[in-house]
């Protein structure tokens, strides 16, 4: 069973930056196709972003297109979630998520992973 910790998260101002890290343990990090996504209270959880196990794939919702960069570092156990041009509409609560890389070829949906962390908060105030 995989083990994610995020964290990162926190308070700024709109326009500002915050790096997300999200930590994985217990497996081969290298082994893993990961994800973020955000949730807001009484939404649906969304996608966000996704890489592959090698990191030469990276895949990103329209919302956050040009302003949030995903990278990993497997020798770190550790994936990244880099946010600029911070939004009001960002505020959420981002979790991080994991299936084996052979695991399908779907990245957007919640079903497709079977790993979460626990969520660290990201607020921005406008």
């Amino acid at each position: 069973q995989v083990q994610l910790v995020e964290s990162g998260g926190g308070l700024v101002q709109a326009g500002g930056s915050l790096r997300l890290s999200c930590v994985a343990s217990r497996v081969t990090f290298s082994s893993y196709f990961m994800g973020w996504f955000r949730q807001a209270p009484g939404k649906e959880r969304e996608f966000v972003t996704a890489i592959s196990w090698n990191g030469g794939s990276t895949y990103y919702a329209d919302s956050v297109k040009g302003r949030f960069t995903i990278s990993r570092d497997n020798a770190k156990n550790t994936v990244y979630l880099q946010m600029n041009s911070l939004k009001a509409e960002d505020t959420d609560v981002y979790y991080c998520a994991a299936r084996p890389k052979n695991g399908g070829a779907g990245y957007s949906r919640v079903a497709d992973y079977g790993s979460w962390g626990q969520g660290t908060q990201v607020t921005v105030s406008s």
